[in-house]
């Protein structure tokens, strides 16, 4: 049976690894055709092989104003359209608060809330026209309850909550969806976990899940009925307290 996204077109940001790659690769199977976006050229060119053919690669700095417009540009001037958009990049700084970096917690915030915001708002001009559209926003456990050991983090994912409820609002009657995917801890680089067996023993201990279960969230929401919209879906780990 073919799936209900064949032959739609997808924006990914932050496609490199992670939750990004493993939601390109899902859409891919899915027969989505894909512009995927991350800032490093080497990891984006490993990522777009393994989409089979599916993907086109696009260097991207979601802090770029020129940068996501010329993202999103692409999958039209591509493909004419563009049917879905999944705003994944996104940064990790954890730590005490006063004694952390400035620099890099402003850098956090412009990626994180800023990248969304400029990659949401280009797609948006070209969805809205067409009146049909679906926007996933990465998100996290800790935009949903403050976590005092990555305040600025935190703060990061409430913004995007904010906008992800707000903006489904103006939205409606648009034809344009949007929701945000929550995941709680998911072993991956952002948190330094590269080794195969490492991500093994978390899932198998309950304490993480895998960037491919975030990635099959986002095709469940996806692919539910137009008249659905999923606005926010939060998944855990079995184990994790929080």
């Amino acid at each position: 049976m073919s799936s209900p996204l064949e032959a739609k077109i997808a924006v990914v940001t932050g496609a490199s690894s992670g939750i990004g790659l493993a939601v390109a690769q899902s859409l891919a199977r899915s027969g989505m055709r894909l512009v995927i976006g991350a800032r490093s050229a080497e990891k984006l060119e490993a990522a777009v092989r393994s989409l089979d053919g599916a993907g086109t690669a696009v260097v991207t700095d979601v802090t770029s104003d020129a940068g996501t417009a010329a993202l999103i540009r692409t999958a039209i001037d591509l493909h004419g359209g563009i049917d879905v958009v999944v705003a994944n990049a996104g940064i990790y700084i954890g730590g005490e608060f006063a004694g952390g970096d400035l620099r890099g917690f402003l850098d956090l915030i412009d990626t994180n809330v800023g990248g969304v915001i400029r990659t949401v708002h280009a797609a948006l001009e070209h969805m809205l026209p067409a009146g049909s559209g679906d926007i996933v926003i990465t998100s996290s456990v800790s935009g949903y309850q403050p976590i005092y050991w990555e305040p600025v983090y935190s703060a990061s994912k409430h913004a995007i909550r904010a906008l992800t409820h707000t903006l489904r609002r103006q939205l409606v009657g648009t034809g344009v969806r949007v929701g945000a995917v929550a995941p709680g801890m998911v072993l991956n680089d952002i948190w330094k976990v590269t080794d195969d067996a490492a991500v093994e023993a978390g899932v198998a201990a309950g304490i993480g899940i895998r960037s491919e279960d975030v990635a099959d969230a986002v095709v469940f929401m996806l692919t539910r009925p137009r008249h659905v919209n999923i606005r926010d879906l939060v998944l855990l780990p079995a184990n994790q307290e929080l």
